[in-house]
């Protein structure tokens, strides 16, 4: 198979709006259109003719008269539209105040937004940033419809948009996403391949461009819209030379008045994001949680080498829960009271490590979490390639594979036998990860998880134990964010050293966990 190839052209390109890089690999062209990737944090974009042979995107290209009767909708579509916008306000708890919207002009959300008691401000040219620095502020709330993907800078255009919200308004807006169903099914006949969409999201590279310009708490739901059956049909029958057209075009035909007249909901090509606009940081911070019970023997040499550890990319907190241990844990943890980078949370009992991780991401304000025990197992010089990819908007979640490539990660030479039953059991449960999730990780269940913080909003995590790590990787592998590995280093103690997973005990929890997270409905609104 041949590979798209790397581009390297003397007229650099502009930065990439999501991770920042200047690095291109070429895609295809349709519609005379030239379609890239960058090759750093997988963002597609409009790009410049790759050859001289290839058609120009100026003018009218082939199928744009099409193309443009797909965008127009009708009244009643319209309406329903509008009335999901200011639905998912008030799922923000926006029910009043200052409003400015960009969109296009037949949009009615201006009009019902004001008889609904709304202040609402007009932008006649939401891609632009200069137009949102004049927005009279503070807003409450800012709506950008299919603007977003047109703006030759986003991240300019969110930043102003940052600067003219209050602290915690709301930014609503909708964009075309290039892993909509819609996009796979009429691929090169998808109607948003047009000259003036410059870029291409989907959810993970929204959400990083949102991330990136001061934005948290993101929400994206698919936009369901409301269609009229003949419209649909109509529309259909208009892509030429598919399948589709044709079977559109019979059934165009033969349907009675009746059934065209009839309205139905359709998952759209679209996106519809929800965001606060939050604090924004000089540099990023980074959240580690170490959960710790009776670890007098580690915990001072795990705190003090994490004490030391400097990040090169971002800074730091550390938030150490301590489950009232009965070996003088507690008292090793204290010494760290006061310190400017430390957090400490004190339980009056222990309840399993779960909990533990669960308390210190309540207190939890980084960008990035991380999570670290307070044994020796892993090596702390690993965080670098850990943390990269995340704070360069590359990826949303990262394991620390202990795997590198050898299945027996375990090896106790106290205690040959529990660690072949622990490898064999690795496996089996990987297995089954894999199998129920469509993955291909080789160490799920590894404790360096590292994820944007944001990536958590929405979920409700409950498992105490180590169930736990099998619980926070299916809620965010369900909600979108397929995880990569990087190698990391691992040394395993054994039982006689102080491991606390109880063999005749915790497999059960495990596979109750899979179980019941395979088929638990995760949420479908944002949280208040």
């Amino acid at each position: 198979m041949i590979q798209p190839a790397r581009v390297s052209t003397a007229q650099e390109p502009a930065p990439c709006p999501v991770c920042g890089q200047r690095s291109r690999t070429y895609l295809f062209v349709v519609r005379g259109l030239s379609i890239w990737r960058c090759t750093d944090c997988g963002h597609v974009l409009l790009g410049p003719a790759r050859a001289t042979g290839l058609r120009a995107a100026a003018g009218r290209s082939e199928g744009q008269e099409a193309v443009e009767r797909w965008q127009r909708s009708e009244p009643r579509t319209e309406h329903d539209a509008a009335e999901r916008l200011l639905a998912a306000l008030r799922e923000r708890g926006v029910t009043e105040g200052r409003v400015a919207f960009a969109g296009p002009a037949e949009q009615p959300f201006p009009a019902l937004a004001k008889a609904r008691g709304f202040e609402v401000t007009t932008v006649a040219d939401g891609r632009s940033p200069d137009r949102w620095s004049a927005v009279r502020g503070p807003l409450d709330a800012a709506i950008l419809l299919h603007r977003l993907q047109q703006s030759e800078d986003p991240s300019s255009t969110l930043l102003a948009i940052h600067r003219a919200l209050r602290p915690r308004g709301v930014l609503l807006l909708t964009v075309p996403s290039i892993e909509s169903w819609p996009r796979s099914m009429l691929a090169r006949h998808w109607t948003e391949w047009r000259r003036e969409n410059l870029h291409y999201f989907g959810p993970i590279s929204v959400q990083a461009l949102l991330l990136r310009s001061g934005f948290d708490q993101v929400w994206i739901r698919p936009d369901r819209r409301l269609y009229r059956v003949g419209h649909v049909l109509d529309r259909a029958a208009e892509l030429k030379r598919t399948a589709l057209a044709a079977s559109a075009r019979v059934l165009h035909r033969l349907a009675p008045a009746s059934v065209l007249d009839a309205s139905l909901r359709l998952t759209s090509s679209s996106l519809v994001v929800s965001a606060r606009a939050a604090a924004l940081r000089s540099r990023p911070l980074c959240s580690i949680i170490v959960p710790v019970y009776n670890e007098k023997a580690t915990a001072a040499e795990l705190l003090d080498a994490l004490m030391a550890k400097k990040l090169p990319d971002a800074d730091k907190e550390v938030i150490i829960v301590e489950s009232n241990s009965t070996d003088g844990t507690r008292e090793v943890v204290a010494r760290y009271s006061g310190h400017p980078d430390v957090k400490i949370v004190y339980q009056d009992r222990p309840r399993g490590k779960g909990n533990a991780v669960r308390e210190g991401l309540a207190h939890a304000q980084g960008d990035v979490v991380l999570i670290q025990d307070a044994d020796l197992e892993y090596d702390l010089d690993d965080y670098d390639n850990l943390l990269r990819p995340l704070l360069r908007y590359h990826v949303p979640f990262v394991l620390g594979s202990r795997h590198a490539g050898h299945w027996k990660m375990r090896e106790f030479s106290d205690a040959r036998g529990w660690a072949t039953a622990l490898n064999f059991g690795h496996l089996v449960f990987t297995g089954l990860i894999n199998l129920l999730f469509g993955q291909r990780l080789a160490d799920p269940f590894t404790m360096f998880k590292v994820f944007w913080r944001d990536c958590l909003f929405g979920l409700d995590l409950e498992c105490n134990r180590f169930d736990f790590d099998h619980e926070l990787l299916i809620k965010l592998v369900r909600k979108g964010y397929r995880p990569i590995e990087i190698p990391v280093n691992y040394r395993s103690r054994s039982f006689q050293e102080g491991k606390k997973v109880r063999f005749f005990r915790d497999p059960f929890t495990w596979i109750w966990a899979i179980a019941k997270f395979r088929v638990k409905p995760l949420p479908h609104r944002p949280p208040p």
